[in-house]
C-alpha cells in the first residue's frame, strides 16, 4: 500500500528537513527552561543561606571588668568527719575589687584572671544582626565580710550569734565564683546611623549554665587544701575548679560602636545560683546566691 508521502517522496523529505530544526529548537529550549526553572531554586536557597551564615563582621568578641554584689544568703555545712552540721544565716559577703592601676598592670602583664574579668563571644542569627547566640565567662569573686554578727544553728564549735573573722569562718569563691553560660541575646537600634560609627544599641540577654568556683577556705580553724592550681586544674572532685552547680541570669544595657567593628558596651546583669558540694574541711558547703554585677567591656566585630 501506498502512503500519501510515499507517492511524493521529494516533497515529503524537503519537509522533514524543515520541520526538524524546528522541533529541536524547541525541544532545546524547554530543556533549558526546565533546567533554569530546577537550578535557579537551589540557588536562591544558597545565596540566601550564605548570606545569614556567613556575611561580614558575623561574630563579636568583648572582655571586660565587672563589680558584684551579693544578697546576704544561708550557708550549710556539712562535715561528717568532724560531725558538725551547721548553717550559717544571712551571711554577707562582697567582690574583691582592684585598684585602677593594678588592674592597668594585669592587663599589660596579661594576667588577665587577677581582676574580676568578663569574657563574651558570639555569633549573629541573622542578617539584620539583632539576634545572636553567645558564650560567656563572669569571672566573679566572692568573699564572705569579716566582724559581721550571724546566727549560726546546728552542731558546730560556736553557735548562736557569732562574730565571724578569719579563723572561725572565712569563706571565699575567690579565683573565683565562675559564671559560664549560654545565651540568647537581642540587640535594637536606639540612635545614629545602623551599624556604623555612633550607632547607639539596647542590648539584653537571657542565658543560664554552670558554676565553676574554687573554694578557698578556713572553718574553725581547719583550712581547706586543694592543692597548686597547676596540678588537677579542672573539673572534678579535688581541682583547683570544680562544677558546683547551676546559674541562670538577665542582662540589660547599651553597646555603642565607636570606630568601625569596635564597640563599648555597659551593662546591668543580675544572675542566681546555685552551689552544691562546695569543698571544706572534709565536708561540703551548699549555698544559694543572688548577684547584682555591672560589667564594662569593649569589642569587636569580626
Amino acid at each position: 500500500m501506498t502512503t500519501r508521502f510515499g507517492k511524493y517522496p521529494l516533497p515529503a523529505a524537503v519537509l522533514t528537513l524543515l520541520l526538524c530544526p524546528t522541533v529541536f529548537a524547541q525541544s532545546t529550549a524547554a530543556v533549558q527552561t526546565a533546567s533554569q526553572v530546577t537550578s535557579s531554586s537551589p540557588k536562591d536557597v544558597k545565596a540566601s543561606f550564605d548570606r545569614a551564615i556567613d556575611p561580614e563582621n558575623n561574630w563579636y568578641f568583648s572582655w571586660g571588668f565587672s563589680r558584684q554584689q551579693y544578697a546576704p544568703s544561708d550557708i550549710h555545712v556539712s562535715q561528717p568527719g568532724l560531725g558538725n552540721d551547721f548553717t550559717v544565716h544571712q551571711a554577707t559577703a562582697t567582690d574583691f575589687p582592684t585598684s585602677f592601676q593594678d588592674t592597668i598592670s594585669s592587663t599589660l602583664n596579661l594576667e588577665l584572671t587577677n581582676p574580676q574579668e568578663n569574657v563574651r563571644i558570639g555569633k549573629f542569627m541573622n542578617p539584620e544582626k539583632t539576634f545572636a547566640i553567645e558564650f560567656s565567662i563572669d569571672h566573679s569573686k566572692y568573699n564572705t565580710d569579716f566582724n559581721q554578727n550571724v546566727q549560726i544553728t546546728g552542731t558546730a564549735p560556736q553557735t548562736g550569734n557569732v562574730t565571724l573573722t578569719p579563723q572561725n569562718f572565712s569563706y571565699a569563691l575567690h579565683n573565683g565564683l565562675n559564671h559560664l553560660m549560654v545565651n540568647g541575646v537581642w540587640l535594637k537600634h536606639l540612635y545614629g546611623p545602623v551599624q556604623q560609627p555612633g550607632d547607639l544599641q539596647l542590648i539584653s540577654r537571657v542565658g543560664a549554665g554552670i558554676l565553676l568556683p574554687h573554694a578557698d577556705n578556713t572553718l574553725f580553724g581547719n583550712e581547706n587544701q586543694v592543692g597548686p592550681k597547676s596540678k588537677n586544674i579542672c573539673c572534678g572532685s579535688g581541682d583547683w575548679w570544680q562544677v558546683n552547680g547551676w546559674t541562670a541570669g538577665v542582662e540589660v544595657g547599651v553597646r555603642y560602636t565607636v570606630y568601625k567593628s569596635l564597640y563599648l558596651e555597659l551593662t546591668q546583669k543580675l544572675a542566681y545560683g546555685v552551689l552544691r558540694k562546695v569543698p571544706v574541711y572534709q565536708g561540703s558547703a551548699d549555698q544559694t546566691i543572688w548577684m547584682s554585677e555591672q560589667v564594662l567591656s569593649t569589642g569587636f566585630l569580626f
